[in-house]
């Protein structure tokens, strides 16, 4: 018996997934994690009221979610004093970074971003065929004037950027990324990735026209709404861009469920409020923790925490080994200079009692390995 050959693209890409699971570690290791706290979720947990709201919809499952997202897309315009046609519901901002790219990016086009940033977007455009070219972190930040330079050097259809940052926790004023949108080159597209601007400060997110055909900006209810199971994303843009997404979309893709889920949350503002506090607390705890070992951490915008280990990329794989081994769950940035810290989320008391307790042995192990 044969089958069809992959396409000669598809031939030439890795079977692989951006990141490997806590579940994939856990069996490996044959028991659970202690603390879960690599993956950015939040550890809060959604509105009381999104929960309530889920367990109603569970008896309508059999039903599908609405093609259109109708109410949740007029909650959303409603919530950003936009229309609904400037804005796309998605199953999380991954999905829509790979319709986007299905639909900008061809065979061989240029595409721009940080070498060490957000790797799922890069996933796709190799999926895509799109020639990806990376430029180098400034700091502990991604480079707005080097990623401008580039894709002018290369004609980039796209060039991807977070503000927040992931994995540094970084960001941007919106001064910095209004001068950054007034700058593009012609033919550009930024895709501005907001994952975690509901736990950033204030000034950080830029007055965008919605109407601008050169800038598409991607949200999500996975981070401070904590819903990242349920897989909600949008994206806002220009009609044009928007409709665009119509064509090749997966029409049914979102669920009902989390559909209904995050129309809840999205109007219970005071348990957001209620989480950017405790996201706070967290911060302020993994700096103190980082800090009675001896270590600094990058101020962080998101809900997670970069702690700098100290020395090199080695050494910190090292420490996370360490960490995972014993039932911690965290993860680090995948380049150079930048892996020298291990990032560890915003979670419970619980949570990171456990870090804590975990940690000095961790750095120990790693000098030991390393002397």
């Amino acid at each position: 018996m044969t089958h069809p050959k992959l396409t000669a693209l598809a031939q030439t890409l890795p079977a692989s997934v951006p990141f490997v699971g806590p579940e994939t570690q856990e069996r490996q290791m044959g028991r659970p994690f202690a603390a879960r706290l690599g993956a950015n979720e939040s550890a809060f947990g959604p509105s009381p009221k999104a929960i309530a709201a889920m367990q109603q919809a569970a008896s309508e499952v059999w039903m599908y979610g609405d093609p259109e997202s109708y109410d949740l897309r007029q909650a959303l315009a409603k919530h950003h004093n936009i229309t609904a046609d400037c804005i796309m519901i998605g199953e999380g901002i991954d999905t829509l970074l790979g319709t986007l790219v299905r639909l900008y990016v061809g065979q061989g086009d240029a595409v721009v971003t940080s070498a060490g940033a957000y790797p799922t977007f890069n996933y796709h455009v190799a999926g895509f065929g799109g020639a990806l070219h990376t430029v180098p972190y400034k700091g502990d930040h991604e480079d707005p004037d080097a990623l401008l330079a580039k894709a002018a050097e290369v004609g980039a259809k796209l060039i991807y950027i977070a503000n927040p940052d992931n994995p540094m926790g970084s960001w941007h004023s919106a001064d910095v990324m209004q001068d950054m949108i007034s700058r593009l080159p012609e033919g550009c597209m930024l895709v501005l990735d907001e994952a975690y601007i509901d736990l950033a400060p204030d000034g950080t997110s830029p007055v965008i026209d919605p109407h601008a055909p050169n800038v598409v900006r991607m949200r999500t209810f996975s981070k401070a709404h904590g819903m990242a199971g349920a897989r909600v994303g949008y994206a806002m843009g220009s009609p044009d861009v928007i409709s665009g997404f119509n064509k090749v979309r997966n029409h049914f893709g979102m669920s009902r469920i989390g559909q209904i889920g995050a129309l809840a949350a999205l109007q219970d503002t005071n348990w957001l409020d209620h989480i950017r506090q405790q996201v706070d607390a967290a911060r302020k705890r993994i700096a103190q923790i980082a800090a009675d070992n001896g270590l600094t951490v990058l101020p962080s915008a998101t809900n997670f925490v970069a702690i700098d280990c100290g020395r090199n990329g080695d050494f910190a794989r090292q420490v996370l080994t360490h960490l995972v081994a014993n039932g911690i769950f965290v993860r680090m940035p995948f380049t150079a200079p930048q892996d020298c810290c291990i990032r560890v989320s915003c979670g419970t008391g619980a949570q990171l009692d456990a870090f804590e307790a975990a940690f000095p042995a961790a750095l120990a192990f790693a000098h030991e390995k390393l002397g």
